[in-house]
């Protein structure tokens, strides 16, 4: 089960009430800093701007690519380790607005992590060290450390034991 915090509403669908839940002008300042930072081609400084305007926790030489789409109203509740990569045009949500109810939730991505182009992360999702998440994948529960995961909706392809045993006749992998 993703870690949420759940907070019912009454009358309209919550996201007709999304003002009351997050200030207006935070909601601007965010899209403004996240659009320039999909499109800047330097990695330092997109790092910089999640670190100082959005509050992010960024680990050093994280990568994320062009296009990645943070979540515009709670970004500070993203947490990626160091030396992670996360692909083309993903999206990392830490908010859900549903019908009855909106649900916010931290993301926590470890070290030398690797999240393929077009995924999705939703909210309050874990992502283990040294994970790899596949393409395209949905990624809607935690994922274990040093697994590969896949799919929507995604799943366990192969487990941290699996992934050593396969790469272990595999010259990046040797250690001398």
């Amino acid at each position: 089960m993703r870690k949420t915090t759940r907070y019912p509403v009454s009358g309209a669908n919550s996201l007709w009430h999304v003002y009351k839940t997050v200030p207006f002008i935070k909601v601007i300042k965010n899209f403004i800093i996240i659009q320039l930072a999909r499109y800047t081609p330097f990695l330092a400084c997109k790092n910089w701007m999640y670190r100082t305007f959005l509050r992010m926790n960024i680990g050093e030489q994280t990568s994320f690519a062009l296009m990645v789409m943070l979540d515009i109203m709670y970004p500070e509740k993203i947490k990626v380790g160091k030396n992670t990569i996360i692909g083309y045009n993903t999206t990392i949500l830490t908010h859900e607005y549903l019908i009855d109810e909106y649900r916010i939730g931290d993301i926590e991505i470890g070290d030398e992590v690797m999240i393929g182009a077009n995924s999705t992360i939703l909210p309050g999702v874990t992502i283990g060290d040294g994970a790899i998440v596949s393409a395209g994948t949905l990624v809607h529960q935690d994922v274990p450390v040093g697994s590969f995961v896949g799919g929507n909706p995604m799943q366990i392809i192969y487990t941290a034991e699996e992934m050593k045993e396969r790469n272990k006749n595999n010259a990046v992998y040797i250690v001398e």
